[in-house]
């Protein structure tokens, strides 16, 4: 599976066409996504359905840092309704407290608002502190998420730390799907899954 970070709907079709087999649709990659307007939401849901591929969308209200107060996390969960509402296949999105752990209580009102959708948790991940990732991770296992968007650390590529998405990999046991993405191409992406014993990747740039 190769997962097209699409920013908006202008490279969707190609993508597809060139095997992605599922989008997660987001605005402005600059800041690392947030969430697209409705229509390009509307728009893309069905051409992808239309191809055979399954759309994910970012739920995210602002670049910056993964800490929102209640007027964003309304903003979010309306969002994740709508976007529901529009047809997306699942929702992408992730939140932090300020010390860098998961904000439970607000994940668990994402959740309930995702229903049966496939969830992924973004790469706000990579901020939890490495000696409670293992613990993150069954967290997230133990309420529902689909899978863990990582790149294995908060620098570098997914290539650069390989061996901690190893470890990530070996824990997670198959319970959750772990998906790489960051520095990810056409040139390595194959190579890349087989290093990681993986089968799926998600990227910009994974055709062309």
């Amino acid at each position: 599976m190769k997962e097209f970070c699409a920013e908006n709907h202008v490279q969707v079709a190609r993508a597809i066409a060139l095997g992605a087999g599922r989008i997660e649709l987001c605005d402005n990659l600059a800041v690392g996504g947030t969430t697209p307007s409705y229509g390009v939401i509307e728009l893309v849901c069905q051409l992808a359905h239309e191809q055979g591929a399954t759309v994910m969308t970012m739920i995210r209200p602002r670049g910056g840092d993964f800490c929102y107060d209640a007027v964003e996390k309304s903003i979010m969960l309306k969002d994740a309704r709508i976007a529901k509402e529009l047809a997306s296949d699942g929702l992408v999105f992730g939140a932090l407290t300020e010390d860098n752990w998961l904000d439970e209580d607000f994940l668990d009102q994402l959740m309930e608002e995702a229903g049966n959708q496939e969830t992924v948790f973004h790469m706000a991940f990579d901020l939890i502190p490495r000696k409670r990732q293992f613990e993150a991770l069954d967290w997230l296992i133990e309420h529902g998420f689909t899978r863990i968007l990582t790149r294995g650390g908060i620098h570098g590529s997914a290539g650069d730390n390989a061996e901690w998405l190893k470890d990530l990999i070996a824990h997670a046991a198959g319970r959750i799907e772990i998906l790489i993405g960051s520095g990810v191409t056409q040139d390595n992406a194959e190579s890349l899954m087989k290093e990681l014993g993986i089968t799926q990747v998600h990227g910009t740039r994974l055709f062309w």
